[in-house]
């Protein structure tokens, strides 16, 4: 087919052949060489205000879009971060997602988002397909990878971010908190008010890491300050993580352990199904059972009662990661930080509190 150009009346070139608008087309719409296009485009510093004002209307008017892969390679920088994370749909991660995005996009970075839905197995796929990509930067969920992506992670020669927990051995940089540490302090916490039969309710899936530290931090704090109690755990199994998951959770927990005092749940949104079954059934928060949440989500402030937590600083966590992206990438012998975020459990009305007196 040949490719026959026809100017408009407004001067827009269009084609009757399916390639796209060239930066050739757009030298010719300005009435500039196109060395001078590539140059208002790549270095708008080094041409004059009429020139590049010029350029610009022109690639408005033909619908340039420029070839970022040859630019790419020429530069060697792709201007890119790659982002994996477990749950697109999960509140916690999308924050970290908006700080990272928020921090990144200021210096003319774009975000690759890759979900990996808690499988290690997709996870490895995800880091293989975004190195083929060029990223200038990689920010992960998690500390925990499979023998090969980890290899892959450790060779990749750009900077890479892990998250959302703590380790002694990071790949690279690393941004979190201690997920043991987070729920041990709220078992300490509910047993401090006077709760002596806990029952811990979650989704643990082989693949979720972290969730997997939070069952075990929770049987080794119960086994250390309930001795003469056997810990309760329940898992929400193919229900995933959703408030009829926590409804479901709370019949378990009263069908099975119907000692349980306090219902500790690995994140806010079983809680808050758990509450709100709890007001269905006739059942008083705090005064016949306390509930507890994780991960700080607005639900937990808006809820009657407000709901006992582990606030996480989920935005900050991907500021920060931002941050530490951006230095790296800067300076890549610059040194990797590792920063623990730490978290916060936070008071609300659906655990009892004991004064002084009670104590």
């Amino acid at each position: 087919m040949t490719d026959e150009r026809i100017i408009t009346t407004t001067g827009r070139p269009t084609r009757r052949s399916t390639q796209s608008v060239t930066l050739n087309d757009v030298a010719l719409h300005a009435g500039v060489s196109p060395q001078t296009v590539s140059r208002a485009i790549r270095r708008p510093d080094l041409v004059s205000r009429d020139t590049l004002e010029r350029v610009r209307a022109s690639i408005d008017a033909t619908g340039y879009v420029p070839n970022l892969a040859a630019s790419n390679l020429a530069s060697n920088r792709s201007s890119t971060v790659a982002a994996i994370i477990p749950a697109i749909n999960a509140s916690v991660f999308a924050d970290a997602l908006q700080g990272l995005d928020e921090v990144l996009a200021e210096q003319g970075y774009h975000l690759f988002i890759g979900s990996t839905e808690y499988d290690p197995g997709v996870e490895e796929d995800l880091i293989r397909a975004f190195l083929g990509r060029r990223p200038d930067g990689i920010f992960i969920v998690g500390t925990v990878h499979t023998p090969a992506a980890r290899e892959l992670l450790q060779r990749a020669r750009v900077p890479i971010v892990e998250s959302w927990n703590w380790t002694d051995d990071p790949i690279d940089g690393l941004v979190g908190f201690s997920n043991r540490d987070a729920v041990r302090a709220i078992v300490e916490y509910t047993h401090d008010q006077g709760y002596r039969h806990p029952t811990f309710a979650g989704r643990f899936a082989d693949g979720d890491s972290r969730a997997l530290d939070r069952r075990d931090a929770f049987t080794t704090a119960v086994s250390r300050l309930h001795p003469d109690d056997v810990p309760r755990v329940l898992d929400s199994g193919e229900l995933g993580v959703s408030m009829d998951a926590g409804k479901w959770l709370l019949d378990r927990a009263l069908d099975l352990h119907p000692e349980t005092d306090v219902l500790i749940c690995a994140s806010d949104v079983f809680a808050a199904g758990a509450v709100l079954e709890c007001h269905r059934r006739g059942i008083r928060v705090p005064e016949d059972l306390g509930v507890t949440g994780f991960g700080g989500f607005e639900i937990a402030r808006h809820l009657v009662p407000t709901l006992t937590t582990v606030a996480i600083p989920n935005r900050r966590i991907g500021t920060v990661a931002g941050e530490m992206l951006l230095a790296r990438m800067a300076d890549p012998g610059s040194p990797s930080p590792r920063i623990d975020l730490g978290f916060e459990v936070v008071a609300g009305q659906s655990t009892r509190h004991r004064t002084g007196e009670d104590a």
